[in-house]
């Protein structure tokens, strides 16, 4: 940056830094560990080119998405950012299963308050009769409830039970990464 302090870059390099120093408005004196790990990553030639080749108004991204990339790099030498962003894939893949099933279940839910609520509308209005021994239409009614219920309410869960059973299953046998191959 010319003058009294030296940028990141040309503190490192041991050089003196010029009035038109590429790095200078980039790699700022006070921040050296950024371009240090660029400068082991890209090499301080490959970048000062790089940036030439920019426009000036590109030029703080490019730094930008080169100090993310060296930093993931150094964390994982073999797939760097690709890595990262293979993990946050698989990450939002299970997240969506999730919210399959959990949308399955919800509809599972609707139904039965659905299948449970025409049943009671479908049967006769209670009115009163002495026709089986003095007991009412509602009593009747009452009965039938009572000796239906526990059978509508386990074929319910039963359904509910298969239904997710089904839904996670068909998401957890074939999942494809994001290389094409089948996993499970």
């Amino acid at each position: 940056m010319g003058g009294n302090s030296p940028c990141a870059s040309c503190k490192l390099l041991r050089r003196r830094c010029a009035k038109d120093c590429i790095f200078a408005p980039y790699f700022p004196s006070d921040d050296p560990h950024k371009f240090a790990i660029v400068h082991k990553v890209f090499g301080a030639s490959n970048v000062s080119k790089m940036l030439q080749e920019l426009p000036v108004q590109q030029r703080a991204d490019a730094v930008s998405s080169l100090v993310y990339e060296a930093n993931a790099r150094v964390r994982d030498p073999v797939y760097g950012c690709v890595g990262a962003i293979s993990f946050l894939q698989n990450q939002v893949s299970e997240l969506q299963m999730q919210l399959a099933v959990a949308q399955a279940e919800i509809l599972c839910i609707q139904m039965q308050h659905q299948v449970q609520d025409p049943m009671l509308q479908q049967l006769p209005n209670p009115t009163p009769t002495t026709a089986h021994g003095g007991a009412t239409a509602s009593q009747l009614l009452d009965d039938q409830l009572h000796y239906d219920k526990p059978f509508l309410l386990h074929n319910h869960h039963q359904f509910i039970n298969s239904t997710t059973n089904v839904i996670h299953d068909q998401y957890s046998v074939k999942r494809e990464t994001i290389f094409g191959d089948m996993v499970s």
